[in-house]
């Protein structure tokens, strides 16, 4: 046996940062990389993880202590490390890398490193969609990331066989991390699967059991991880809480300036699954019904787009004071004008496309944006200030086969009808497909939601967070309008404005549809 001190290992350029939860006490048995205490700076939340397997025999830290690169948090009893380095060290004694590498250098072994994801950094890895010793094919998902605004699946860069995982479900990675590595086509596969299967086996040991007891629905909570990047909680009891399937936002921390401990999710765990959905909102809980009883069932599993918009769209109708205006535009002249442009545009020998009624309203929408800034804004994060944005980025909801996914066109003041029309085509061509890029899904200052190609008569969407404002467009329909001579068909567009009544009252939203109608009714309004 031997004396480990444990020293905060290199966190960046981080420096006298926090300790906020220590994770275990004198007596405990760790595992590698079983983590020990939880550091916060004003940036990010971080572990430290047990450099071996052992029992921890003192504690020199204490939570509020600040810490740097190198100060002493504990030290360790290395009695299991005896047993556990030679099954580390067995699989290289069974499968020798140098005879397990050099028939790969054939087929090329590929360290696959996060992509470019846009502007995203620590986005959270809901879920890993291989394991070991897995056949992948090029472009095919290897995992999921999930930011605030959107999920994306990283992609196989070539054909081949997943030898090692870097990652696992909960951690936090930018453009260039290393997820995992992958024997390419060609390389010697026996050699290689043994060597995988060895060096997976660290990873999964060193993540420890979580200790609450549950039910078996376990295994589908990395599928339905929510991203808790705006909880007070440590990577710890966030990672805890993916896989017990807990929704942290619902539950009241504790802890030092209300922070989520462990104690709290297990808490309510022990309060049942009912306290867990009620968590401190006070919201009552569905009744569970057993619908087996009244007939036959069928469960079909929701699409991913629906486990991550779900949440969020729940998030933004609690959070956000709904109140819906709606108004109606003639809009005779500018379907007429539409459908001249339409014509031209299918007639376009090179590349043709269709000029729908959408980029007209986005034309619209932005002229009156600038009119009304107060639409185009942010509430800030502390709730007392607005951020007007001198951009006007149109996010546009596009219905696909998993669900409802928002496109963003960029500068829309800048375009016409052509370049919008031809953008929205391609956007719309692409969330159809799945294939929208991070870029393509974020920086909306407001959103257009149209359901004229179905139908409908009015609805009320759920404003976007953090924009303020959201346009709903129904089915036009012709009516008999007053001249003030007599009535007359009028073709009739209703127009259904959601807006944050922290941000926007009754009055500047009716002002709003007013000046947005009249601007639909003379697109002329638009040069003036």
């Amino acid at each position: 046996m031997s004396k480990i001190e444990v020293k905060v290992p290199d966190i960046g350029d981080f420096h006298d940062v926090p300790i906020i939860e220590i994770l275990v006490k004198p007596g405990d048995e760790v595992k590698a990389e079983q983590s020990l205490v939880t550091l916060e700076s004003d940036k990010a939340a971080m572990d430290v993880p047990s450099p071996a397997a052992g029992i921890v025999r003192e504690v020199l830290a204490k939570i509020g202590d600040k810490v740097s690169m190198g100060s002493s948090i504990l030290t360790l009893e290395d009695s299991g490390a005896a047993a556990a380095k030679p099954e580390a060290a067995a699989p290289k004694a069974e499968a020798p890398a140098p005879k397990a590498e050099a028939p790969a250098l054939a087929g090329g072994s590929v360290e696959v490193k996060v992509p470019d994801i846009g502007d995203f950094h620590d986005v959270p890895v809901i879920e890993i969609l291989v394991k070991p010793g897995d056949q992948v094919k090029a472009e095919q998902p290897l995992l999921t990331l999930e930011s605030d605004k959107a999920s994306m699946d990283v992609p196989s860069p070539a054909d081949g066989t997943v030898r090692e995982l870097k990652v696992k479900v909960g951690d936090k990675v930018s453009q260039g991390a290393l997820i995992l590595t992958l024997e390419a086509k060609g390389a010697a596969a026996p050699a290689k699967t043994e060597s995988t299967s060895a060096k997976s086996e660290p990873p999964e040991s060193r993540e420890p059991p979580p200790k609450p007891s549950t039910p078996a629905p376990e295994p589908a909570a990395p599928s339905q991880a929510a991203d808790f990047s705006g909880v007070f909680a440590g990577p710890s009891v966030r990672r805890l809480a993916r896989e017990l399937g807990v929704d942290l936002t619902n539950i009241k921390g504790t802890g030092e300036k209300g922070r989520i401990t462990k104690d709290d999710l297990r808490a309510t765990l022990g309060q049942g699954p009912a306290a867990a959905a009620k968590g401190g909102a006070g919201l009552p809980d569905v009744p569970v019904v057993d619908f087996a009883k009244f007939g036959p069932t069928e469960t079909k599993p929701l699409s991913r787009i629906q486990k991550i918009s779900g949440p969020r769209l729940h998030a933004s109708w609690v959070n956000i004071p709904h109140v819906t205006h709606t108004d109606e535009a003639d809009i005779t002249e500018l379907d007429a004008f539409r459908k001249s442009l339409d014509e031209a545009a299918k007639a376009d020998k090179k590349a043709p496309y269709r000029v729908s009624l959408l980029p007209l309203l986005m034309k619209a929408s932005v002229a009156t944006l600038k009119a009304f800034p107060t639409f185009n804004a942010a509430l800030s994060p502390g709730k007392d200030a607005l951020i007007l944005r001198h951009y006007w980025n149109i996010g546009v909801a596009v219905d696909t086969p998993g669900g409802l996914m928002v496109a963003v066109v960029n500068d829309v003041d800048k375009k016409g009808i052509v370049e919008l029309s031809r953008d929205l085509g391609a956007l719309s061509a692409k969330a159809r497909e799945g294939k929208l890029s991070p870029n393509e899904m974020q920086g909306a200052t407001f959103t257009i939601s149209s359901l004229g190609g179905i139908g409908g008569v009015a609805f009320t969407p759920i404003v976007n967070a953090p924009e303020v404002a959201i346009l709903g467009v129904v089915r036009s329909k012709m009516a008999p309008v007053w001249d003030g001579k007599a009535f007359v068909p009028r073709l009739m567009l209703p127009l259904c404005l959601s807006y944050d009544h922290r941000v926007i009252d009754g009055a500047a939203a009716a002002r709003f549809m007013r000046n947005l109608c009249g601007v639909a009714e003379d697109l002329r309004r638009v040069l003036v």
